[in-house]
């Protein structure tokens, strides 16, 4: 299995010939200029200070240059290259999501889930851009399903998959388009109850591979006993076949579990050696998880921690930096780029609050 990221979106060359003139001539100087001077394009769901909820699109030097508004809050973001599309998913339990082009944000495309399910707030591309799977909630039957989407027209959703374990969070698709890649965190949720976690004494967090032609369990980890309060939440893909994964811990908080950690097709789960003080320093809960593959480095962000940065190749701490209030990771131009709750990217600081997720849109940087 081909792991290597797929391209998702665009440089900030194809970003201005996609938006066209008529689009770069409605942007504020400042924003026109922001855009001519980054190398790279972000999108980020927000919260604007008064109280209303979207999708924004900026420079790396965290920049606004367009934003959209959306009916409620958004979580994570996946981006198709092939037919130049981003979509921003509700957060749990929500059952929109938001398919933009990101270029242009404003009038976008509203889709939305049968009735018995919600979104968990991830999807991803198939690598042609045909499909678009998420992640959702089949709360009537407690189960996670990933819920398959034709982006070729319409956005019809045209089947579903088992995702073989209940509180089905994050997934990815390979390179090759043939697997795909699930984090289960193993907690049962029903909208009847809102955000309520119902099952914290008899968690099933687990990783699941499944062939993407068939729908077929190709591989599947149950976390031990001793880690079942150890909910498996995000997934970054690297090089060399290999699958990260980062994770937020349900138990006692004098406990010092391993939270990020690496498999690929065939083999056990490995756990990153986190020291103690970094586990406790990260709040026991990672939010976000990114790689950057040119620089060999994985990212891990917490709003209590701020960034953890680990050798991809061995899980080795390299670096730790506070930021408050940290929110999403992906790969910047040097480094890991780091979005905040409070609304900070770079040296900016800007009045809309990030959420959780930071994506990436430019081809370079995938």
């Amino acid at each position: 299995m081909s792991t290597v990221p797929a391209r998702s979106a665009m440089d900030r060359r194809g970003f201005m010939q996609a938006a066209g003139a008529a689009f770069l001539a409605t942007l504020a100087p400042e924003r026109l200029a922001a855009l001519e001077r980054t190398d790279a394009v972000y999108a980020s769901a927000f919260r604007a200070p008064d109280g209303s909820f979207g999708v924004a699109t900026f420079s790396e030097a965290g920049q606004i240059v367009h934003r959209a508004l959306l009916p409620a809050r958004a979580h994570g973001l996946a981006g198709g290259a092939e037919i130049g599309r981003c979509v921003a998913f509700a957060r749990r339990p929500g059952t929109f999501a938001y398919i933009f082009d990101p270029a242009l944000p404003d009038g976008g495309t509203v889709i939305a889930t049968p009735p018995d399910r919600h979104f968990f707030g991830h999807g991803a591309f198939s690598p042609d851009g045909r499909l678009l799977y998420a992640s959702e909630n089949d709360f009537a039957g407690n189960r996670g399903t990933i819920g398959i989407y034709d982006a070729t027209g319409g956005w019809h959703r045209i089947g579903e998959f088992d995702a073989h374990g209940i509180g089905t969070h994050d997934i990815c698709v390979s390179a090759d388009g043939r697997r795909l890649v699930i984090a289960n965190g193993g907690i049962e949720t029903h909208p009847d109850f809102g955000r309520t976690k119902l099952n914290l004494d008899r968690m099933e967090p687990s990783l699941v591979i499944l062939d993407t032609a068939s729908g077929g369990l190709v591989q599947k980890h149950v976390l031990p006993a001793e880690l079942s309060h150890l909910s498996t939440r995000h997934l970054a893909l690297a090089p060399g076949n290999r699958i990260w994964f980062a994770c937020q811990y349900e138990g006692d908080r004098r406990d010092m579990p391993p939270l990020a950690g690496w498999f690929a097709e065939g083999e056990a789960l490995r756990f990153a050696a986190l020291p103690d003080r970094t586990i406790e320093r990260l709040g026991h809960y990672v939010g976000a998880i990114a790689v950057n593959p040119r620089e060999g480095l994985v990212g891990l962000s917490s709003p209590k921690g701020g960034l953890v940065i680990l050798d991809a190749a061995d899980g080795r701490v390299l670096a730790e930096r506070a930021i408050p209030e940290a929110a999403g990771v992906c790969a910047g131009a040097s480094g890991i780029a780091v979005s905040t709750y409070s609304g900070r990217l770079a040296q900016t600081q800007n009045a809309l609050a990030f959420d959780q997720h930071l994506l990436r849109i430019d081809a370079a940087g995938r």
